[in-house]
């Protein structure tokens, strides 16, 4: 049974606790059930860092792979290097050379955090603010 927001009017489900445009709660939700929810995984923000790097790494792998090649070592360390230059906007991405790892200091749910580091950001688990400081997760103020 689809119910309406009582703040932006939008069609609610009766198994939302909460509104997804403006986050109010739902008055009509259904009783929570006997299991707990796990969360949802939040989408990674800014995690185009290792692709960036990827794009950059790659023209600077092919030209030396080339250059390996005219000089008679392209078997053994010149096709390598253009197979890396090639895939490097993949690898870049998949490695996530940006990526941050740690334990919220609030509640101390585990964090793998793909974010430019000068910005604060929600933990997933608590919803509260987390800066970064030297590569460390701490409280926001």
């Amino acid at each position: 049974m689809n119910t309406p927001c009582t703040k932006c009017a939008a069609h609610l489900d009766a198994r939302w606790s909460f509104c997804p445009h403006c986050g109010a709660a739902n008055p009509g939700a259904a009783p929570a059930a006997a299991e707990p929810q796990k969360h949802e995984k939040s989408p990674v923000r800014n995690g185009f860092g290792g692709l960036l790097f990827g794009f950059l790494a790659a023209p600077v792998c092919i030209i030396v792979g080339i250059m390996l090649c005219l000089t008679g070592l392209g078997v053994f360390a010149g096709v390598p290097l253009i197979i890396a230059g090639i895939c490097a906007p993949l690898i870049g991405s998949v490695l996530a050379l940006n990526e941050l790892k740690g334990k919220c200091p609030w509640c101390g749910a585990k964090i793998a955090s793909i974010v430019n580091h000068t910005q604060d950001f929600a933990c997933p688990a608590c919803s509260r603010m987390i800066t970064v400081h030297n590569r460390e997760l701490v409280k926001a103020a």
